[in-house]
């Protein structure tokens, strides 16, 4: 098997996703949104079409960040502490799980306190070394303008028929 030459050999998505250039495929539909591409694969599913010849591409796609607020030293350090807290537990239950004859209540409480002061300090000083170039929060994803549901070619009327709600027929070659 040869390795497409966009893909590295040790990327274990070659293996999963075929390249577009090794199958030939077809737009069964184009969409607006991915919830309305996920509902057409799922009634090709549930109407007993083999989905594995499907794949939803998204076009035209773009990055948006939305913005939650300000951010400040101090809730850098309160998100710090936050992080800090759920790393000191993980740390306090290792502890107990190892030396489960020692003071259990007293490990877990000097783990999660020690992992809420470093987790603060911590963010605390990663947000001042930035030193005001990025005092906001936010959320980044990416989306798209639209969707297309493509189908193998020697799939893509079998896929359209059932897509309109007629019984499955048997697979082509």
């Amino acid at each position: 098997m040869t390795t497409p030459a966009n893909q590295p050999p040790n990327n274990p998505g070659h293996r999963i996703v075929p390249d577009t250039t090794e199958i030939d495929y077809r737009v069964l539909k184009t969409v607006p949104t991915y919830d309305q591409a996920q509902e057409l694969v799922d009634r090709l599913s549930d109407g007993g079409f083999p989905v594995e010849k499907t794949r939803i591409v998204g076009t035209g796609l773009r990055s948006v960040e939305q913005i939650t607020g300000r951010m400040t030293t101090g809730k850098a350090a309160l998100r710090g502490a936050v992080s800090g807290l759920w790393f000191g537990l993980m740390i306090g239950l290792l502890f107990i799980i190892l030396a489960p004859d020692a003071g259990w209540p007293v490990i877990l409480l000097m783990a999660l306190g020690f992992g809420a002061i470093w987790g603060a300090i911590f963010g605390g000083l990663g947000h001042a070394a930035t030193r005001g170039r990025r005092d906001f929060s936010s959320v980044q994803v990416m989306e798209a303008e639209s969707y297309d549901v493509l189908v193998e070619a020697t799939h893509v009327g079998q896929a359209a028929r059932v897509a309109e709600g007629q019984p499955m027929t048997e697979n082509p070659a």
